[in-house]
């Protein structure tokens, strides 16, 4: 295992509670298992693109805690990504709550939109984080899993080309506790509801 040690310990006190997932929950979830199982057993790569409207917050927590389960879990060739339909910037509240799990984000390129290099462990592929389109570079056009981690985006992106599945797995936006005395809380809560669940979707691929 690879990982950065405060990640590995986040990870094992969020696989305690994985058991408190809800059962409806699980049978999404259980769609990406499938997903990842299926690409493992044909020896082929797993492109997860994790899409939602502003590609701010959800889908930048889905896609960096995927990555880090299949790590935790050794779950070879999975990549994660993730988009939106619309372009804004990798929020600051978002990029707090992952820093404080573990996560290395460092500025590669200042602007509107920043770019950001995300590391998980000193051995790991650097992850570039910035807001982009779903069919964006350097997401893949073609053969990956669409995984929708919110419903505005869900409803509005009914079809995704090139995408073989499409997964909805919507989470609550953290965005509404922005400037209120529970933001911190909120999105370290978000991020711990999404990191436990992307446990359990890999852990069904450790058991399989």
């Amino acid at each position: 295992m690879q990982l950065y040690p405060t990640i590995v310990s986040y990870l094992k006190e969020a696989e305690k509670e994985i058991d408190f997932i809800p059962a409806e929950r699980k049978d999404a979830l259980e769609k990406l298992t499938a997903f990842v199982k299926e690409r493992t057993g044909a020896g082929k790569p797993s492109y997860l693109v994790f899409i939602c409207t502003h590609n701010s917050r959800r889908s930048h927590t889905a896609q960096l805690w995927a990555a880090a389960a299949a790590a935790y879990y050794s779950i070879d060739h999975v990549e994660t990504y993730s988009g939106g339909t619309e372009v804004t910037a990798f929020h600051q509240n978002a990029i707090k709550a992952l820093s404080n799990a573990g996560f290395h984000i460092m500025p590669a390129k200042n602007g509107e939109n920043p770019v950001y290099n995300v590391k998980l462990g000193d051995h790991l592929p650097i992850i570039r984080s910035f807001s982009k389109k779903f069919m964006d570079t350097p997401n893949p056009q073609a053969d990956f899993a669409a995984i929708m981690t919110c419903s505005s985006a869900d409803r509005g992106c009914p079809f995704v080309p090139g995408a073989t599945a499409r997964i909805a797995i919507p989470y609550n936006d953290p965005k509404a506790s922005d400037g209120t005395p529970q933001q911190e809380q909120v999105y370290a809560e978000r991020g711990k509801n999404i990191a436990v669940e992307m446990l359990y979707v890999f852990s069904g691929i450790r058991k399989s």
